[in-house]
């Protein structure tokens, strides 16, 4: 049936489509820091059944199979790859990467809510305290940690010891400790933009500990975690995507030619 044909094809057109989207935002952050790349995932469509398998033929034998067919497909969902990004040296006090699972915890100023990332560029605001380095929002960590404003050096453990020295002492001091956070079902977090996530119903509550202890990963200082987009596999996504797009358009336009052609018929 022709008509069926339409909106079959523009079923995987718009699938398609959503998948581009999906793989363009992979490439833009490339090289975003922490950035878990994404996967769209599909499912076919209703059937319509004409024949159902195991239907009794003329001779009140079950048939082997039966007549089915699609209705074309959707995106059913986008999961995202939790997988270990490339550890980047920058020699830099103030960032640091998480080796293996948990996230980093944070306070948002605004609503008050508790946000997750794994984003380590830190910063020390005008009060002193540890946060996120954005020019946007300045995220506290939770719990908050402050640095003295004559602290001369800022040495972070890979168990999360924020520790300095003040003057006049030899001895380093602990200023805080940093917390991860993990969860049962990393995929259902809340992307929330600059990278940050919120814990959902799907995600489950948080379970909070200290680095380098049980399943938690530790923290390396002086390091930045780097996006686990593989360029290659994605311009190889890219180009199957696009080429599945045509196919589906192509179709669209036989399942046109082919009622052009009944119409024309009716003319005789």
């Amino acid at each position: 049936m022709s008509v069926q044909t339409l909106y079959t094809a523009a079923s995987g057109m718009e699938a398609m489509e959503t998948k581009l989207d999906v793989i363009a935002n992979n490439l833009a952050n490339i090289n975003t820091t922490a950035f878990k790349k994404d996967r769209a995932n599909f499912e076919d469509l209703l059937y319509r059944a004409e024949v159902y398998p195991g239907a009794l033929d003329a001779t009140q034998t079950p048939t082997a199979v039966g007549t089915q067919v699609g209705t074309g497909v959707r995106v059913t969902s986008t999961q995202t790859d939790q997988q270990q990004g490339t550890l980047q040296q920058t020699n830099r006090q103030l960032d640091v990467a998480i080796q293996g699972n948990g996230y980093l915890k944070v306070v948002d100023p605004a609503s008050q809510e508790t946000m997750y990332t794994r984003a380590g560029n830190l910063d020390i605001n005008a009060e002193g305290d540890l946060v996120i380095g954005s020019a946007q929002t300045g995220r506290r960590l939770d719990p908050p940690i402050n640095i003295p404003p004559d602290a001369e050096n800022l040495v972070i453990t890979p168990n999360g010891e924020v520790q300095v020295r003040i003057p006049g002492q030899t001895e380093l001091v602990v200023q805080g400790q940093i917390e991860l956070a993990k969860f049962i079902n990393p995929d259902g977090l809340l992307k929330n933009g600059e990278n940050m996530y919120l814990a959902t119903d799907a995600s489950g509550p948080e379970a909070s500990g200290n680095p380098n202890e049980e399943d938690y990963g530790q923290i390396v200082q002086g390091s930045l975690e780097a996006s686990n987009v593989e360029p290659v596999q994605e311009l190889i996504d890219l180009i199957t995507t696009q080429r599945a797009f045509e196919l589906n358009s192509q179709a669209v336009q036989a399942g046109d030619q082919i009622m052009q052609n009944i119409s024309n018929l009716r003319r005789f």
